[in-house]
This record gives structure tokens, C-alpha cells and sequence, in this order.
């Protein structure tokens, strides 16, 4: 790991992963790719923006306030629906 200063994104974990398309602007995706050149040279180990993106979008939700509410309102509240429709009691 380099000395310099250390990204926002830390190195990254393992994970499961389930694949997802979207599209972004060319000036977006250069910078992601700048952001993917830093990281490989701060932490040591080749990555590619695609690599990245799920774990910025993660850091990005986890800092969401509003976001945290919601998520911990719907956890207090009783019965859960999962994304199948199907009801779950605790």
C-alpha cells in the first residue's frame, strides 16, 4: 500500500455479485477510470472502474441520512415484505 493519502474507498472486500448495466457520460467514466488508476496505485492491486462503482455506490448509501431513516423506519415497523411479495414475521 502506497504512503501517500488514502482514498475515500479503501481497499475492497470479497463479494457476491450479481451483474447490472447502466449508462454514464464520457466524462464520467474517464474520471472512473482515473479513480481506478489511483486506487490500483494507493492500494496496490489492479481494479477497473466496473469493480469499483458497487463499492461507491455502497460507501455512497451507507452516508445517506435519509436513506438510514427509511431503511431503519421499515425495520421497526412489523411484518416485512421481501422483494418476492412474500410476508416475513420476526
Amino acid at each position: 500500500m502506497s504512503a501517500a493519502k488514502k482514498l475515500r474507498l479503501g481497499p475492497l472486500p470479497k463479494t457476491e455479485s450479481v451483474k447490472v448495466t447502466f449508462a454514464c457520460s464520457v466524462g464520467l467514466k474517464a474520471d472512473l477510470d482515473r479513480y481506478a488508476a489511483l486506487h490500483a496505485q494507493t492500494y496496490g492491486e489492479a481494479v477497473d472502474a466496473a469493480t469499483l462503482i458497487p463499492h461507491m455506490l455502497m460507501a455512497f448509501m451507507a452516508r445517506d441520512r435519509g436513506f438510514k431513516q427509511t431503511t431503519a423506519a421499515r425495520m421497526l415497523v412489523g411484518p416485512h415484505v421481501q422483494e418476492t411479495g412474500t410476508t416475513v414475521t420476526k
